[in-house]
């Protein structure tokens, strides 16, 4: 069992979908390990793939110069490859082994004593588990969905609001140009938080949200009132996880190798049918996919990274495994694996946020 004292050398490796600010956070954790406590690291290529066949690189101040700012990540990621369901094709047919022994002999044999996973609920699971086989790990919060419970947010967030916004903003004018309801679908698994934060800041009529199912006939109505007003368009902001009242979540596709095999999308086209019948208004449908995901990170998220990856360091010195290096305004403090994952952070329907949305006169369809 490695011990407290004996850390001489860490590893890396991001998991789950890419988002901006990973970069940032692999920087830190290298330039904090090096300079506070001549450390070394070792960079675990595609996420967990690498951690179980072993593909891994050294990662010095060099390898981490230019990236701040980059989008991705220089390590690779993926959303599969979980060590304890891992996906192996036998005779033809997909089966799942537990591999994780295997990446703790490639750990030892690596000289890893311990390990910095940065990623989302299922990353961090797989971290969970990991700490529960006795290997010393920390987990970084990572989600452009901002749904990790035990922080007040996680990096990507910012980032993936900001490319929202900017999108509203460009939809607005050809929304009023040609008198039309735009739809914008946005990404946010079950919960609302890059709709309401993106739709409040670029000026939406509609906000939909999981947390909030929703009454078409009542988004019908707000959107005819506008009209009556002399408002002959809307902008209308949907989660990709939002349903009608009664109604079932749009899924587009299912991987079974995944941790989350369930792949939402298209909720968008299915409303924009439904309002252009009920308004009579020409509807048109933009889904901003992985266009979130993409780029350069706010500062925002290039400084909250920072602040993630030197204190994943820190709590590694200190002997805080089995954490997430969390925010909790203004600290960032280690947290409970078990307090971060396994129930999604979802909108409170009833918080300021939201009322405030509906003050200036958004609709939610409720």
């Amino acid at each position: 069992m490695w011990m407290q004292g004996q850390i001489k050398r860490i590893g890396v490796l991001t998991g789950g979908g890419d988002c901006p600010g990973l970069n940032a956070v692999i920087r830190a954790v290298v330039k904090t390990a090096i300079r506070r406590y001549d450390l070394e690291v070792v960079g675990i290529i595609d996420g967990f793939y690498g951690l179980v066949n072993d593909v891994m690189e050294p990662l010095t101040e060099s390898s981490v110069s230019g990236i701040l700012h980059r989008g991705g990540t220089i390590l690779g990621t993926t959303n599969r490859d979980n060590p304890f369901r891992y996906a192996v094709e036998k005779d033809g047919q997909l089966t799942f082994e537990d591999r994780s022994e295997q990446c703790i002999v490639n750990m030892k044999k690596r000289g890893i004593d311990a390990l910095v996973i940065i990623g989302g609920d299922g990353s961090l699971s797989i971290a969970l588990e990991f700490h529960k086989k006795g290997i010393p790990v920390v987990g970084v919060p990572k989600t452009i969905d901002n749904d990790l419970s035990a922080t007040d947010v996680t990096f990507g967030f910012d980032s993936a609001v900001t490319t929202a916004t900017e999108a509203i903003d460009k939809l607005h004018t050809t929304a009023e140009s040609h008198h039309r309801i735009m739809i914008l679908e946005v990404m946010g698994r079950y919960a609302g938080w890059i709709a309401l934060y993106s739709g409040l800041a670029g000026g939406a009529d509609v906000i939909l949200i999981p947390e909030i199912p929703f009454d078409l006939g009542k988004v019908c109505d707000h959107i005819r009132a506008r009209a009556e007003r002399g408002r002959k368009f809307s902008i209308v902001v949907i989660a990709e996880g939002a349903k009608e009242i009664g109604g079932e979540l749009v899924v587009q596709k299912l991987v079974a190798q995944s941790h989350d095999p369930v792949r939402l999308g298209g909720v968008g086209h299915v409303v924009a049918q439904k309002l252009e019948m009920c308004t009579g208004m020409e509807t048109r449908v933009t889904v901003l996919g992985h266009v979130q995901r993409g780029g350069s990170p706010t500062a925002e998220d290039r400084i909250l990274s920072t602040r993630y990856g030197s204190a994943a360091v820190d709590a590694i010195m200190s002997g805080q495994f089995g954490k997430m290096v969390a925010l909790r305004t203004p600290k960032i403090l280690p947290v409970p694996l078990e307090e971060a994952v396994g129930t999604a952070k979802q909108v409170n329907p009833d918080g300021q946020i939201v009322q405030a949305a509906k003050s200036v006169g958004i609709s939610f369809g409720d």
